[in-house]
């Protein structure tokens, strides 16, 4: 019988703010509001994506935009992280790296610093609640000018050891080259934030190199396609550089067919740090628990590889270093115990 995924230790670093939504908050929040969903977004839910053309991009972000819109209130934003907060906790993610756009909400909520001070106070309700531990990843949007991305670094190293961990870059990475953000990320390194942007997803291999050489990144969101170069992956696993693996998104954005062409199991024998992800369970379906059914189901990871999963995760991680200590260790109590024929895997609720 297999141990319970969702009694293993494991911290979850790939995951967007509006995106960590529940669906069923989305519809009741968009009803309270008098907005109207298209049916992507309710019915036909998960949504039908490829966002491997243009097209495709511009649909995914458009109904990502259309989810954000629904909240425009702080208590929203409460609601939000707190109902994130106990599914992570649901799931067995012990620490959470969650990632947002100040600018994208800023307008409603006072500006850019309100904002981010808003996120960091229902973020740390959110953990006191759930019993997690959760930290805030700030990233700056690739299709906006750089110098936006230089102030939003500037204020993120302003709360670096308050809330903040992390510099981040995300949108259509065909949008925007790497080297073009350097200035922003070089104010996050030297402020003690991490450097994490996203790259390898809907680009080659190349987008990973320059988010390593020209972002000095502590660990790549996505990174997926590294694993079509040889020499890359040895140098990724070399250095200790996380690629943060979505496979539930990587097949609803085209990049894969099926989940089964995801090269997580080429990347993890590599030697490549992993820490699975489920980017936007909002657009996508599915939370973190699924991430490693998937492991388990298609990939064909064992438990000690799984557990080897969860730890890589953790070791990726900005947790502090007790936090860190405890959970590899519940890692290995996880490893080391009998399952029951009445454990089974509890999927977070929607």
């Amino acid at each position: 019988m297999a141990r319970p995924l969702n009694t293993l230790p494991k911290a979850h670093l790939h995951l967007h703010f509006t995106g960590s939504m529940r669906h069923s908050t989305l519809i009741e929040l968009a009803r309270e509001q008098g907005l109207h969903l298209p049916d992507a977004l309710e019915q036909d839910w998960p949504p039908k994506l490829r966002a491997t053309d243009e097209r495709g991009w511009f649909r995914f972000q458009r109904l990502y935009d259309i989810a954000r819109s629904v909240l425009t209130r702080p208590e929203y934003v409460y609601r939000l992280l707190r109902e994130t907060a106990e599914d992570e906790a649901a799931a067995g993610s012990r620490w959470l790296e969650i990632q947002v756009d100040p600018s994208g909400y800023a307008q409603r909520f006072g500006g850019l610093t309100a904002t981010l001070e808003l996120t960091l106070d229902a973020a740390r309700l959110a953990a006191e609640h759930a019993g997690i531990g959760i930290a805030v990843v700030v990233a700056a949007n690739r299709t906006r000018h750089p110098l936006d991305a230089n102030t939003l670094a500037r204020l993120a190293t302003q709360y670096a050891g308050k809330g903040v961990v992390g510099f981040g870059l995300s949108n259509d990475e065909r949008r925007g080259e790497a080297r073009d953000f350097e200035r922003a990320f070089r104010i996050a390194k030297r402020g003690g934030l991490l450097s994490v942007p996203h790259g390898g997803e809907l680009l080659g291999p190349r987008s990973v190199s320059q988010c390593v050489d020209d972002l000095d990144a502590d660990r790549v969101g996505h990174g997926v396609r590294a694993a079509e170069d040889e020499r890359l992956m040895h140098r990724l696993a070399d250095r200790q550089i996380c690629c943060e693996i979505c496979p539930t998104s990587n097949v609803g954005l085209g990049v894969a067919e099926r989940a089964a062409d995801v090269p997580l199991r080429r990347l993890f024998d590599a030697g490549v740090p992993i820490a699975l992800g489920s980017d936007d369970p909002l657009l996508f379906g599915a939370r973190l628990l699924r991430q490693y059914e998937l492991a388990r189901e298609v990939y064909g990871f064992s438990d000690a590889e799984l557990a080897e999963l969860a730890r890589q995760s953790l070791r990726s991680s900005a947790a502090p270093e007790p936090v860190r200590k405890e959970l590899l260790a519940g890692v290995d109590e996880w490893l080391t115990s009998s399952p029951s024929p009445n454990d089974a895997a509890i999927s977070s609720p929607e």
